[in-house]
Parts: structure tokens; sequence; C-alpha cells
């Protein structure tokens, strides 16, 4: 037992030391990630994910840079009755141009956010660490300009979100949807 809990413990520094090393472009422009994007794929070790992700489908996201340099984040998308779920934040700039962080009061979690590879007027591929009390959970996501990207980036973001030890099974693209009214 004691080998065992060792053993997953050594699992979860590793994986922990690998998310802390994704960084966000050189380069990164706060303005170029403004406007609409669809969510496209979603990847993450959250347990809830595994009994939720078949009733997953994309959903929308507005991104506005605000003149102090954080990030409002708009998420919406509808559900199978016709009603809209929708959540907002605002992440906070870091000393990092790309690097942000929240928190969700909804999830209680505290976010790490890095947007980790972009090109402005097709895809941005978004890291979260997530944290709530003594557990960190990893989360993926890929929006699109349109909803639908080439494979070249669905391969991209499969094989980022295999690095960070997300398993297969746990990375999703998501099937098409209708947008909130």
């Amino acid at each position: 037992m004691a080998t065992a809990l060792l053993g997953l413990l050594g699992v979860l520094l590793c994986a922990l030391a690998v998310s802390s090393e994704v960084m966000p472009p050189a380069d990164f422009n706060l303005k170029g990630v403004s406007g609409k994007w669809y969510l496209i794929g979603f990847a993450t070790n959250a347990e809830w994910f595994v009994a939720r992700k078949g009733n997953m489908k994309m959903g929308i996201a507005m991104l506005t840079p605000t003149d102090e340099g954080d990030l409002e984040m708009a998420y919406s998308s509808l559900n199978p009755d016709g009603t809209c779920w929708r959540m907002n934040h605002l992440a906070q700039k870091t000393d990092i141009p790309g690097k942000f962080s929240f928190r969700s009061e909804r999830w209680e979690t505290d976010n790490d956010m890095r947007v980790v590879d972009v090109k402005y007027d097709e895809y941005a591929l978004i890291h979260t660490i997530k944290t709530k009390a003594d557990s960190t959970t990893l989360l993926n996501k890929l929006y699109g300009r349109t909803p639908d990207l080439s494979q070249d980036v669905l391969d991209k973001f499969t094989e980022f979100s295999l690095e960070q030890g997300i398993l297969r099974e746990n990375i999703a693209i998501l099937p098409k949807n209708d947008e909130c009214p």
C-alpha cells in the first residue's frame, strides 16, 4: 500500500514538474487573442471528465483584453434542452505575458492558465493547472476561430496533451453545437 502511494505521488510530482515548464510564446500578443473562439478540444486528468465527456459539445468563448492587461473570458454552451450554460472569469495578468491566474468560485479552484501555442487567426492552445484544496488537475483546451481546424492542429493538441500526462481516452474533440441565442 505504501509503495503504491509513493508511486502515485511520484507520478503526480512528475506531472506537475512537466506542467510548470509549459510557457507562453515569447512574442505573445494579448490583443491578438481578442474576440470569438470555438472550444473544439478538451483534455484533462480530472475524474469528473470520464462520466461527462460523452455529453460535452462545442461551446463559445469570448476573450476580451482589459486596459490593465487582464483577460475577460465569457463562456457559453447550448444545452440539449435549449437552455444556455454560461460562465465568466477575469484572468489576471502575471509578470509573464500569456500567463494568467484566476479564481473560480463556482468550482472552488485556483487556476494558473497559460496560452502555450497560438496562431491568432486560426487556433489557440491553452493549458491550465487547477488547484482545489490539496488536489491538482490539468486542463488543456483547443480553441479555433472557426468550428473546423486542420488535422495537423488537432494532432498538435492531442500530442501536447499526451506529453502532459493526460490519457488518450481523456482527450476529446468536441462535436459541433448550435450557439446560444
